[in-house]
């Protein structure tokens, strides 16, 4: 990325880290850090060099939500004409798991934006939540959505009313996010599991993930016949008869995403 970039790009292994980069306005979204963000996964997502994507901050801070300067001037048809979240709607386009690694604070469109993500691994002084309302607003690019679907509907509208930030291990607890680790562990504990997912087949990664997202909004006859339709396509791939043939031989499989 260039000098004036708002994320920094790493590729390793087949792993792809996105690491946000305003640390003066501690990560705060603005519209062009979106857009950067969002065009930086799909390339990755297009990379057949990367089966993993990461995204992360910095120690003290994932992203402490939305550039509200930027929003100051905004009206109603300002944004109906911008239609600002639409570039939101691409990131549940993307095929590649998704993980994000949060340190310190993650609010408002930060939030949203781990929520975004498939998988999320933080550190223990992590806080997660939508204190929108205590500005006159409410999240805006799905945080709604995806804090009800994890968490259920009368504790996520607690939650977003009154502002309130939740811990770690709160977040754990109510099944927002996947694991909780001492922070300084976080980076090598993302990259871990990173690892143990880039050494899976990545075409079943890419059926399983649709699948799962899915199953929330189709009804179960219906999720099922996307599943079955899935686990048929896996069989057209070269990974599926390296997979059981590797576990005839009783070996480990090398798995090419083809």
């Amino acid at each position: 990325m260039g000098d004036d970039a708002h994320i920094n790009v790493v590729k390793e292994d087949g792993i792809g880290v996105i690491q946000l980069n305003r640390p003066n306005v501690s990560n705060a979204l603005n519209r062009r850090m979106v857009d950067e963000i969002v065009g930086e996964m799909e390339a990755l997502d297009c990379d057949k060099t990367i089966r993993v994507i990461i995204v992360k901050g910095y120690e003290e801070f994932f992203a402490a939500g939305a550039d509200i300067e930027e929003m100051l001037e905004d009206s109603p048809l300002s944004l109906e004409l911008l239609d600002p979240f639409a570039v939101w709607d691409r990131i549940t386009l993307i095929k590649k798991p998704l993980i994000a690694a949060v340190n310190g604070f993650a609010l408002g469109g930060g939030f949203e934006l781990a929520l975004h993500c498939d998988l999320i691994i933080a550190g223990e002084k992590a806080k997660f939540g939508f204190p929108e309302v205590k500005l006159g607003v409410m999240p805006g690019a799905g945080g709604t959505q995806f804090l009800t679907k994890a968490m259920g509907e009368r504790k996520a509208l607690e939650w977003i009313w009154l502002g309130k930030s939740m811990s770690a291990a709160e977040a754990k607890r109510v099944g927002v996010i996947n694991r909780v680790v001492a922070p300084e562990m976080l980076e090598e504990e993302t990259m871990r599991l990173a690892k143990q997912l880039a050494n899976q087949a990545p075409i079943p990664l890419r059926l399983i993930k649709e699948a799962v997202h899915k199953a929330e909004e189709l009804s179960l006859t219906d999720g099922m016949k996307l599943e079955r339709k899935n686990f048929y396509l896996a069989f057209d791939s070269n990974d599926q008869k390296e997979g059981m043939q590797a576990f005839m031989d009783k070996r480990r499989p090398s798995f090419k995403g083809v």
